[in-house]
């Protein structure tokens, strides 16, 4: 008698939506978040001065928030997840490399991924609402880049500069958060800029491998319509700006000497993968992609943290944090 195989487990609703929204990539911009939180709770020297009496809560780390802050990024990220996959379905089902994905298959169905979209954008209102007043106002203009961007491979050549606008947002909405108040936010400003186009120049990488298919469908991408050797060049500079904004927050909130050990390694990591991924040689994409970035946003926070709690800074809030 043949034996016959087990049939496999379909993982669960729940589980399919996670892998749908790839809920691991979060660490991306989340660690930026918390380094825009923590500076903004620690109010280096030369911020006080130009934010009004009492808007910086400087007398300890308020933890609530930084939890609401996870909630709000974790949410509003895998929202923008989900309605890419929604939006996208149907340019998916046409490329090989993303025909397995999970509105393709039929592994999630569509009404699955509208409600996990809409459970996400609620708990980011519901977030922002309990952070200040301000947050929940500019929710819905946090919400709108996310939005867009599943359109802009539609009608520009440029979307991952849609995609740089809508990661922005993570450390200034963190700042926002924190203090309640745009006076003296500059410094989450310069970081956004840093952050977002940091995402979207690896996005440029990350296109590169779609670029003949894009021609074939007629999705928009610069190494669809400039070839992969432009778009790694582009990519490339977008990272030499991305590393210089670095530089200038480090200086604008006063990091020490171990935030410049971070950067220094970042600054491998971003040489690493320029090197790794030439126009002739894409297969290593996922590589660059995922751990190569992955690595820069994780550093660069525990490098931050480290100079923040050995200059005391941190260290005076941790002993000061409401109980």
């Amino acid at each position: 008698m043949t034996a016959v195989a087990p049939t496999p487990e379909k993982p669960g609703r729940i589980r399919s939506f996670l892998r749908l929204v790839a809920i691991e990539h979060s660490v991306f911009a989340l660690p930026f978040a918390y380094l825009s939180a923590l500076v903004a709770m620690a109010a280096p020297a030369g911020l006080i001065a130009v934010m009004p009496p009492g808007s910086v809560r400087s007398s300890g780390i308020y933890w609530r928030d930084l939890v609401l802050i996870t909630v709000a990024m974790v949410s509003g990220r895998t929202f923008a997840m989900a309605a890419n996959r929604i939006l996208d379905r149907k340019i998916d089902a046409l490329n090989p490399r993303t025909q397995n994905r999970e509105l393709v298959t039929g592994a999630v169905s569509l009404r699955t991924a509208w409600t996990g979209a809409g459970i996400s954008l609620a708990l980011l209102f519901a977030s922002a609402a309990l952070l200040n007043p301000l947050c929940l106002l500019l929710s819905p203009l946090a919400v709108l880049p996310l939005i867009v961007y599943p359109y802009a491979k539609r009608f520009t050549n440029f979307p991952h500069y849609v995609l740089a606008l809508a990661q922005a947002v993570a450390p200034v909405g963190a700042w926002l958060a924190i203090t309640g108040t745009f006076a003296g936010s500059g410094p989450a400003w310069v970081l956004g800029a840093a952050v977002g186009l940091w995402i979207g120049g690896f996005d440029l990488i990350y296109a590169c491998q779609d670029a003949e298919i894009d021609r074939q469908i007629g999705v928009h991408s610069t190494p669809a319509r400039y070839g992969v050797r432009a778009a790694l060049l582009l990519s490339t500079l977008t990272h030499v700006v991305t590393f210089a904004l670095f530089l200038w927050f480090g200086q604008l909130v006063g990091l020490g000497r171990l935030w410049w050990i971070g950067l220094a390694l970042t600054a491998v990591a971003f040489v690493y993968q320029h090197v790794v991924v030439t126009p002739t040689d894409l297969s290593k994409v996922n590589r660059a992609f995922f751990t190569a970035n992955g690595f820069v946003g994780i550093a660069l926070f525990l490098f931050a943290l480290l100079d923040l709690v050995l200059s005391d800074r941190l260290t005076t809030l941790v002993a000061a944090a409401p109980k």
